[in-house]
């Protein structure tokens, strides 16, 4: 299990999840009643009943006898979670991101810290608590009304202890376990690998809601991809899928931190582009030197740029081939580079994946940047609460 007893996704229809969704969203204006739920929504008057009975079994709302036009009607209004959020928090090698968001998917605060390099578990846990103290009241949001936070780190989680293990871009997190990080917080987590996140963001506040089939790629300090098959997130036996930044490409490259060589991550990770910067202009650089280099035009920076680009698509090439998906999502700190990155990924994937595969599977760059993960931390909680979004 990801790192929390939770049901598995997919367990109910993606009409049925995404009609749930419809109703919160209407009744979140304020209470009302099932007849008009049903005008608003264009939902027949069954269903409008059938799902406020779920709904109200899970504890999201509450109905009461009331007259309509001097009938006998039902009124349907926010329960006791009236007013509750999710939050997502979002660790980085060098970042806390925050966001929180209402029943009905609205973002209503959100936030980023600078963390120094080399920190601890225990001391970004820390940072992250007070951030989410901080937030919260700066969105006037109790602390008894969030329904739990969504974590998101960089690296591979056991699901069976929900425990982050050896593979993790920050080697301080291995060994953190889901109920140490409850201990910190003092509320419920879904501790989650971070690519994970970012593809269930981008099915839900992104722009492919009901691609049955995704693949996100996050390119940053680590390599790693999240899947959605046949409309439902992909977690594989215990969890560690998508760990493509492990995938060879050169025999006898660089070694790797998982103790190959050639690996992904040391031809096409930021920590690699920087390297090589850094290098060339005898000056330490950052990733954010790295868009506005080249969307500058720098030479050097293009060509670091385009190498991690062919780079990853050739390793893209061997999923598109494998599972054949609808669409590819490049997310992660290079977003800002749009076509500049996706060009090269497209070039290696025509050369390696399979024609009519390429010819049908659609390659964009996530419109949701560096938020993503935090974003799916957020709906990963609204899941567990029962408010499901449709991934198919």
């Amino acid at each position: 299990m990801p790192v929390r007893e939770r049901s598995k996704p997919g367990s109910q229809s993606a009409l049925r999840l995404s009609n749930q969704r419809r109703i919160l969203s209407t009744v979140s204006g304020g209470p009302t009643t099932q007849a008009e739920i049903a005008r608003t929504t264009g939902l027949s008057t069954a269903t409008v009943s059938n799902i406020v009975k779920v709904l109200v079994e899970l504890g999201l709302v509450a109905t009461s006898p009331t007259t309509s036009s001097g009938r006998r009607a039902q009124l349907v209004s926010l329960s006791s979670t009236d007013g509750a959020v999710s939050v997502g928090i979002d660790f980085g090698r060098r970042h806390v991101r925050i966001i929180v968001a209402t029943l009905d998917y609205r973002v209503i605060a959100e936030k980023e810290v600078e963390i120094p390099a080399g920190y601890t578990a225990a001391e970004a846990l820390d940072i992250a608590a007070n951030l989410l103290t901080s937030t919260l009241n700066h969105a006037r949001v109790p602390r008894s009304s969030v329904l739990g936070v969504g974590v998101g780190v960089p690296g591979p989680i056991d699901r069976r202890t929900g425990t982050v293990v050896d593979g993790a871009i920050l080697p301080e997190w291995v060994g953190v376990t889901v109920g140490m990080v409850e201990e910190i917080f003092e509320l419920p987590v879904y501790l989650e690998n971070d690519a994970n996140l970012g593809v269930l963001a981008e099915v839900t506040w992104g722009p492919h809601a009901g691609t049955p089939t995704v693949v996100f790629v996050k390119v940053g300090t680590g390599i790693g991809a999240g899947l959605i098959l046949n409309g439902m997130p992909y977690s594989g036996n215990i969890g560690l899928t998508g760990e493509i930044g492990h995938t060879p490409i050169y025999e006898h490259g660089l070694l790797c931190r998982c103790g190959n060589r050639g690996c992904l991550e040391t031809v096409a990770s930021t920590t690699i582009m920087i390297e090589l910067l850094s290098r060339t202009l005898d000056r330490q650089v950052r990733t954010r030197d790295i868009v506005r280099m080249a969307l500058e035009g720098d030479e050097r920076a293009i060509r670091v740029v385009e190498e991690a680009g062919l780079a990853v698509g050739r390793s893209i090439a061997a999923i598109t081939n494998l599972i054949n998906p609808h669409t590819i999502i490049v997310g992660g700190p290079l977003t800002g580079l749009g076509e500049m990155l996706l060009g090269p990924i497209r070039s290696a994937l025509k050369r390696y994946a399979v024609p009519m595969i390429m010819e049908t599977t659609d390659l964009v760059m996530s419109s949701l940047g560096e938020r993503a993960e935090a974003l799916g931390g957020a709906a990963l909680v609204l899941q567990q609460a029962g408010i499901k979004t449709a991934v198919s």
